[in-house]
Parts: C-alpha cells; sequence; structure tokens
C-alpha cells in the first residue's frame, strides 16, 4: 500500500498545499488501486504520517467507499443498453448539466439496486440529498430523489424492527448498571489519563454517539456539536444527562476530548473501528443473556439512567427528559425517544428475569 501510494504521489505530483476540490480529482483512481479496506486505511495513514497530508485531506483522497461511493451498472437512458458507473462523490460533476434530473435519477434508481433493503436504500438517498444540497441544487433536482414507495417500505421495516427490540429490549451486566457507572463516574480523577472504561462510562452519561464525542460541548445548561445537527445552525440543546452536576459532566467530557487529541485514547467515532465493540464484548461484560453490548446501546442505556436519576414523575415528564438527554429537537412530535428506552432496567444485583423495559409512553 505504501508503495502504491508512495507511487502515486511521484506521479501526479500530490502536495497538502492543494485544495479538496484539486484532490477529489484523484479519489477515483485511488479507489481503483487501493482496492479493499484494509489496503484504503493504510493508504490514508501513509498519505498523513508519509506526506502530511491531514485526516481530511486523506479522506478527501481516499474515501470511505460505504458513504461515499456507490457503484452499479445502469442504463443512462430509458431503453439504452451502455452500462455506467455512478459515484456520489463525483455528483458535483452532474449540477452543471442540462440532463442535471435524469442523471440525478440514474443515481438514486444504481442506490436502490445496489442496497440490500429498503432501509438502506432510504439512508443512501438521504445522503445523495445531502451532497446534493451542498452544491446548492434546486430543490426540483433533490426532489427527484425521493421515492415513496421505497420509503413507506422502509417505515414498515423499521417499525418491524422496534416492535422486536422494545419486546426483547436490551439487558446489561452488574459492571453497566446506573449505581456502578454513578460510582465510577464520581470516583473518577480527571489528572490521571482515562481508559476505555472511562470512555464507555462518559459515553452512558451524555447519551454520545460514537462520530460526536470529539465536537460535543456543554456550557451554560446548553450542549452543542451534536452529529444529527450536520449542516444547521448549531441551536444548543437542554443537558439533562445522569450526571445532574453539569460541570463535573463537563470535566469529565473534556477529560475524555482531551485524550482522544493528545492520542492516548483513540476515536470511536472513526468509521469501521472494531475496537470499542471488542472491549464490550469481554466476558466480564456480558449479561447473562449471552448478547453483548454494543456503542450504540451506551446512548440508551444513558437515556434510561437519565430518567431515572432526574426522578421523572409521569409519562410525559419521562418523555421530555430522555428526549432532552438524548438531544432531540423539541420540534419533533413523534415521540422518538421510545426508540431508545428499549432497556430492561433492573437495579445492580437484580435478577435479570425481574428487569423491565421502561415505558415512558402509552398507547394514546
Amino acid at each position: 500500500m505504501s508503495a502504491i501510494v508512495t507511487k502515486y504521489v511521484a506521479e501526479h505530483e500530490l502536495s497538502k498545499d492543494m485544495s479538496n476540490e484539486e484532490l477529489s480529482q484523484h479519489a477515483p483512481e485511488l479507489l481503483e488501486l487501493l482496492s479493499d479496506k484494509l489496503k484504503r486505511d493504510k493508504g490514508r495513514q501513509r498519505f498523513q504520517k508519509g506526506y502530511n497530508f491531514s485526516r481530511e485531506q486523506a479522506f478527501v483522497l481516499v474515501p470511505d467507499q460505504r458513504i461515499c461511493r456507490s457503484r452499479s451498472r445502469v442504463l443512462p437512458k430509458e431503453g439504452g443498453d451502455e452500462a455506467g458507473e455512478v459515484n456520489i462523490c463525483q455528483v458535483s460533476d452532474i449540477i452543471p448539466d442540462g440532463e442535471t434530473i435524469e442523471k440525478v435519477k440514474a443515481i438514486g434508481k444504481a442506490l436502490t439496486i445496489t442496497s440490500p433493503n429498503p432501509v438502506a436504500t432510504t439512508s443512501r438517498l438521504s445522503r445523495l440529498r445531502r451532497e446534493l444540497r451542498k452544491l446548492n441544487a434546486p430543490e426540483k433536482i433533490i426532489s427527484a430523489t425521493l421515492d415513496d414507495k421505497t420509503t413507506c417500505a422502509s417505515n414498515k421495516i423499521q417499525k418491524e424492527r422496534r416492535v422486536q427490540r422494545e419486546n426483547e429490549g436490551i439487558d446489561f451486566p452488574d459492571h453497566f448498571s446506573l449505581e456502578s457507572v454513578k460510582e465510577r463516574l464520581d470516583g473518577y480523577d480527571v489528572s490521571n489519563a482515562p481508559n476505555l472504561q472511562a470512555l464507555a462510562d462518559v459515553m452512558i452519561m451524555l447519551c454520545i454517539r460514537p462520530a460526536e464525542i470529539k465536537d460535543l460541548r456543554i456550557s451554560n445548561g446548553s450542549v452543542t456539536g451534536y452529529s444529527k445537527n450536520r449542516e444547521q445552525q448549531d441551536n444548543p440543546r437542554v443537558f439533562r444527562s445522569l450526571e445532574r452536576d453539569e460541570e463535573r459532566a463537563k470535566l469529565l467530557l473534556t477529560w475524555i476530548q482531551g485524550a482522544i487529541s493528545s492520542g492516548q485514547l483513540r476515536d470511536p467515532g472513526v468509521r469501521g473501528v472494531k475496537w470499542f465493540n471488542t472491549f464490550l464484548k469481554k466476558d466480564r461484560f456480558l449479561p447473562e443473556t449471552g448478547k453483548p453490548l454494543l456503542p450504540s446501546y451506551l446512548r440508551k442505556l444513558g437515556a434510561v439512567f437519565a430518567v431515572i436519576s432526574n426522578g421523572a414523575k409521569n409519562l410525559s415528564e419521562a418523555m421530555t427528559i430522555a428526549s432532552q438527554a438524548l438531544r432531540h429537537s423539541p420540534d419533533n412530535h413523534a415521540s422518538p425517544a421510545q426508540n431508545y428506552t428499549i432497556v430492561n432496567y433492573r437495579k445492580r444485583g437484580q435478577p435479570y428475569d425481574q428487569g423491565e423495559v421502561i415505558k415512558i409512553f402509552d398507547e394514546n
């Protein structure tokens, strides 16, 4: 991989002083040369360590194919036979073209064909719309990617999955009970370097998505820098957490962020990393049910623990606390918090069969 990058840099005279737009022109060829995930990861490392490219520049040169690039053989014109390749990363090439709508529809069709299910399709089409909006594409072009049939199918599947998750719930070991997590949070000495356990506990404390661990900010009773706020004004959300002391929560968060910035901790928000999953799958963390915790489950534990720590007195208050802890928009009246509170809550030492899914909503 190093030899490939070394040769490519020399032949094309690449420099870290080049703009992202210039660098992006090399992405298709580099993705062909670096044909699998391991090669692409090593290639990015070579660009950064060998030629001082920034992490952002490395990903411009070698994009993450799972989100940036989707290829398929599609018919460019109605009834045509010639096959073509579709690449979301190159969507900027089609905006000035007079046949933009048809080309965007072709990209949408390609994403639909190559997706394993309607849920993945809607996610990819949503990504495509974001890319188009970045390019200030007209709403007429963006709307060409909408597919009501696929959206309905996706909603149906997600509803079925939600019901299944609600029926099963998420089990957690005593090590990750509210009592254990709070004891560790209270005992952490921020003058020492944090470990993976501290990272997991802080992620639970603030219901953090791995992707937002480095950018989240707490100030004056508000939280900013959350990942669902992408490409929008950074509207502050109300601070709500199982750790009710805002200053302590802020101290622990900056402690973890400082360790990631200095390299003492790895960033769990890097796409495709497995080390954090491996940490959570250790035998001592396995619930009696045998199903290991996933990084995404920590956010759900945090939402339920926040409801309990803040002493919700009724369904309405519980829903408000959970939504605030999850940093959901107060304008979203679809009650999305119910999808995150599917935890079989029990106190430390309480038998697993006595755990119950926290109900913060009813049929009405």
